[in-house]
């Protein structure tokens, strides 16, 4: 049979052969055809054949023959098919998956902080644990006791379209003036600035909240309301806590278009503070605080009264949010790396 006029279809590279091309080998061998003959039928290369006609080869007539059987390849390759592929590590580590199950459900920590923090910090080896996109598909099988239903981000991801509105309100400086380097967050002592509301009633109270742009640190402030006057005051208390370092501290803030940020350039007065506004309706510009304000959300449900929730239950948010390890931090925590930088400030003092 000419493979010029052959009814087969061509052999694709990269894909295995079927039944049909072994009967198509069984015959030609049978009829005194090459391996390279049969290849060039196939379009394939002759390895594959003589891989093929050594797999699929059996015994006859008491060992005196050797022939090759189609079906005996075939059901040598669906045997070796059975048998490929990475196997599992799961009960192999059972005590990272412990740890895992222990750290998200008591700590709150995302999958691929507990496949990272323990190498971080030299609890696991890498050869006794999973990655992090493994931990994802145990999930997804059900290896695990957590769910997707338990993952806060992974069933709410959505992409918008970004858009940059021109600033109507001039409250001060805009974004555009601030130094580009400051986007490297390569220097310690820029900060972004929020206000997360609970009720959103006038009698219910809100959260100040602070981020710093290099080490993460979170800072939660409860005021009486979102008025300029209690903003205002929340940041008069908090420059008296670092008193003469306040101007190394807090080099710049970033913060929105709100009234209730109105009085906030007058920082500028009575320190070395810069403060930039950002454009409106462009919440990535402070994308540091809005993401931690994400975290608040998960102990404080949006319309919840923040006067329901003592100062301790506060305070133990803001604890939390800065003990986690962050993947961008190498593992660390922001506790860590804004303790760092507190000391090189005090010591140069």
């Amino acid at each position: 049979m000419d493979s010029l006029h052959s009814i087969m279809p061509e052999h694709q590279k990269g894909k295995h052969l079927s039944f049909e091309q072994r009967v198509i080998i069984q015959t030609r061998l049978k009829d005194g055809r090459s391996i390279r003959a049969i290849a060039r039928e196939l379009c394939c290369s002759p390895s594959t054949i003589s891989y093929e006609v050594r797999r699929g080869t059996v015994t006859l007539y008491r060992g005196k023959q050797k022939r090759y059987k189609a079906d005996h390849g075939q059901s040598v390759y669906q045997t070796n098919r059975r048998h490929c592929g990475r196997k599992s590590d799961f009960l192999k580590k059972s005590d990272f998956i412990k740890y895992v199950n222990k750290h998200f459900f008591e700590d709150n920590w995302s999958l691929d902080v507990c496949a990272n923090r323990c190498l971080a910090v030299g609890e696991f080896s890498s050869d006794q644990i999973v990655c992090t996109r493994t931990l994802y598909n145990y999930v997804d099988q059900g290896l695990l006791a957590i769910r997707n239903s338990d993952l806060p981000e992974k069933l709410k991801r959505n992409t918008k379209i970004h858009r940059v509105h021109k600033n109507k309100k001039k409250l001060g400086r805009s974004i555009e003036e601030r130094p580009k380097e400051i986007n490297d967050r390569k220097e310690f002592g820029h900060w972004e600035c929020d206000l997360v509301l609970g009720h959103k009633t006038r009698d219910d109270q809100v959260l100040l909240t602070l981020s710093e742009r290099m080490s993460r640190e979170f800072l939660i402030l409860r005021i009486p309301d979102k008025t300029a006057a209690s903003v205002m005051s929340a940041f008069q208390t908090l420059h008296k806590q670092y008193s003469e370092h306040w101007n190394e501290i807090f080099k710049t803030i970033t913060t929105d278009n709100g009234s209730e940020f109105a009085d906030l350039s007058n920082l500028e007065e009575v320190s070395n503070t810069l403060v930039y506004y950002a454009h409106p309706y462009t919440s990535c510009d402070k994308g540091t605080v809005e993401r931690h304000n994400g975290l608040i959300r998960r102990f404080i449900p949006k319309g919840d009264y923040i006067n329901n929730y003592s100062l301790q239950e506060i305070i133990d948010i803001e604890t939390w949010c800065n003990s986690l390890p962050r993947k961008i931090l190498a593992y660390h925590t922001p506790d860590e790396i804004f303790e760092r930088e507190l000391d090189h400030i005090y010591q140069a003092a």
